[in-house]
């Protein structure tokens, strides 16, 4: 894979500056960044986990309190599907413990129905189509969930799956699923008890990691290998641009990160060098300061700390 050497340099640049961002927060530290772009925009960080979301799943979702299997699968893809705070709080409230004993089509989209809130995290665009014939987008999704759940016990041959691509295979063999939500489902219930696969076996870029791999390789014919030469080269890269990469604790960046760091270079790269051309000319999403009044928590299997 032939690089452009400073694009590709500025991986790692955009890697680290965002760790830094994560790790200055976390110590109430006045200045986060001196870079223009970071301080204007809004970027996820460099490990997928400890974006907001994905410590929602980890604290009100999986480690809320003991749950079987097959709720616990239920849980993740429910709120996953949404991927909305407040629509998981809105079922709560409704519902009082999500699970499968509780779970009503019909009651479940009425709910929805009379929300006056968005359902959807706009993060990444759920596909839309009205496969089951239901008029409306969440009314797809809720059956979507009763047919892999009531009807063909998904949660059942997840649990027989032997490797993450299997997992992959099973979700992404289901209307409304593709290859980018597959890959997303398949890593959130893999942070809870129920599986535990290696997240270096598998990947699967979205088109957001697509366009910033085109950014960083010139011609590359294969961005899986893509991925994974950045997730085996990761130490030395770090080590040759001189960037004391706060890594978690026993935990280097995963093929997910790597796939979510490339989404984000090019974004970041639309304003740095806009000559790099794709389909996305400008960033959505200005940067708003947030308390920072999360508290970390990790997957327990992953025996980790933040630093």
């Amino acid at each position: 894979m032939e690089k452009r050497k400073d694009i590709y340099d500025l991986f790692w640049y955009f890697a680290y500056e965002r760790q830094e961002i994560f790790i200055n927060k976390l110590n109430n530290k006045k200045v986060l960044t001196n870079d223009v772009i970071l301080q204007t925009y809004k970027f996820c960080n460099a490990y997928r986990v400890n974006d907001r979301v994905s410590q929602y799943l980890l604290s009100n979702v999986i480690y809320n309190k003991e749950y079987s299997s097959s709720d616990m699968i239920f849980r993740i893809i429910l709120f996953k599907i949404f991927n909305k705070e407040s629509t998981w709080e809105l079922l709560e409230k409704n519902f009082i413990d999500i699970k499968l004993d509780t779970f009503d089509f019909k009651k479940y989209c009425d709910v929805l129905n009379n929300s006056n809130i968005p359902i959807y995290n706009d993060a990444y665009i759920s596909c839309a189509s009205k496969v089951f014939n239901y008029n409306k987008k969440h009314e797809n999704h809720l059956y979507l969930v009763y047919k892999m759940f009531f009807l063909d016990k998904f949660d059942l041959k997840l649990l027989e799956c032997k490797t993450m691509k299997e997992g992959f295979e099973l979700l992404k063999s289901y209307p409304l699923i593709g290859d980018f939500m597959a890959y997303q489902l398949i890593t959130d219930i893999n942070y809870s008890d129920v599986l535990n696969f290696s997240e270096s076996e598998f990947t699967i870029p979205g088109p957001g990691a697509i366009r910033g791999i085109n950014k960083v390789f010139i011609n590359c014919d294969n961005y899986v290998d893509a991925i994974k030469y950045m997730y085996l080269n990761q130490d030395k890269e770090f080590k040759r641009l001189n960037y004391d990469f706060k890594y978690l604790k026993n935990r280097k960046l995963q093929y997910i990160d790597i796939q979510n760091l490339f989404c984000e270079l090019d974004k970041y790269c639309r304003v740095y060098d806009p000559s790099l051309k794709s389909n996305r000319k400008k960033i959505k999403k200005k940067y708003v300061s947030k308390n920072n009044n999360i508290k970390y928590i990790y997957p327990k299997k992953w025996n980790c700390d933040i630093i």
